[in-house]
């Protein structure tokens, strides 16, 4: 049963920035900012090999036609994740470094460690660890406290595999408590927190929310949490779960999109693209094809107008212009709180 626990819970936001929105001022005056994500889950799904009940039904290439079996282990939804860790997800770091562009990596804590030598290429390439879980589970059923331990092993584990600690998070598969438990938990182990993406598909630039349980603290004393907006849209997740979805409705769809942001920006109001990616979907040769052209794309259509950035740098970019006030999204700008 899902719980909600009044600590950790945020309300709801129906106004936002309003009409005009926020100017993040990226750097260099840069018309728009692309963040790359890699949703690194490989070796963390469901298997009874991991002591699961069932094997992993979920985004592999049989799509929704995809089936499970209790009790024994699906061969070819493990062939299809092990495509990712083998081969896909070094063609994604290859394709990067081509373009000289770093993403942030939403890993999963096993994940990390079953490949050791990507967790580390990962690191030495410049690209960002991020928290996505420890397992590629949904524990939206966890009590605080389990989740609470839960974040706290997510995140050593990934410094252990990586020799980083996470400072941003998205996990996608929580508990709604998770948004105000996360930063709660990473001040209790006194590490420092920068943003969450987790279950915010609200806006197209970064915003400040205030935490529940700092309300009894001293508004200097408030660190409150950092949003970065993050998107389903753009998901490659597309190709699985939309049957005809191909490779140039892909292209297309990031082009337009793009070019809508793009055009925002050019006339005042740039805003973030999230481009979301896996390993054992996007690292597929065609697949990985039409995000290269769409790259060069990118390159060739804005140029140094376009900022490609991680979430580590967005948050540290958006912190030193736009610092916590609290009530506000971001200095001036009152929240609109609904609940």
């Amino acid at each position: 049963m899902i719980t909600y626990d009044p600590r950790y819970e945020l309300p709801r936001d129906l106004e936002g920035y309003g009409e005009h929105s926020l100017n993040p001022q990226w750097p260099n005056n840069a018309k728009i900012c692309l963040s790359f994500l890699l949703n690194y889950e490989e070796g963390g799904e469901r298997t009874v090999l991991n002591g699961d009940a069932h094997s992993e039904p979920y985004l592999w290439e049989k799509g929704v036609s995809s089936t499970y079996l209790t009790g024994h282990r699906h061969i070819s939804a493990e062939s299809e994740y092990e495509y990712g860790s083998r081969s896909g997800a070094w063609r994604l770091l290859r394709l990067f470094k081509e373009m000289g562009w770093h993403f942030t990596s939403w890993a999963v804590a096993q994940a990390m460690e079953k490949n050791p030598s990507f967790a580390r290429a990962c690191v030495r390439d410049g690209h960002e660890i991020a928290a996505h879980g420890l397992r590629w589970l949904d524990i939206s059923e966890y009590s605080v406290e389990q989740e609470r331990e839960y974040i706290r092993e997510n995140a050593l584990s990934l410094e252990r595999s990586t020799g980083v600690f996470p400072k941003g998070y998205f996990y996608g598969r929580a508990s709604p408590n998770i948004r105000g438990l996360y930063p709660e938990v990473m001040k209790e182990m006194g590490r420092k927190l920068l943003y969450s993406s987790e279950s915010c598909f609200n806006d197209d630039v970064p915003y400040w929310v205030d935490l529940p349980w700092e309300k009894e603290l001293k508004e200097e004393e408030r660190e409150g949490l950092l949003i970065i907006p993050y998107n389903y849209d753009c998901n490659d997740g597309k190709f699985y779960m939309s049957p005809g979805f191909t490779g140039t409705t892909y292209l297309e769809y990031l082009k337009s999109t793009f070019d809508m942001l793009y055009r925002e920006g050019c006339n005042g109001s740039p805003k973030l693209m999230n481009v979301p990616m896996h390993s054992r979907i996007l690292g597929k040769p065609g697949r990985a094809e039409d995000l290269r052209k769409f790259m060069l794309y990118v390159k060739e259509k804005a140029g140094d107008d376009c900022w490609v950035a991680t979430r580590e740098d967005i948050a540290n970019h958006f912190k030193s212009r736009f610092p916590y006030v609290p009530g506000h999204l971001a200095p001036g700008h009152p929240n609109g709180l609904q609940t």
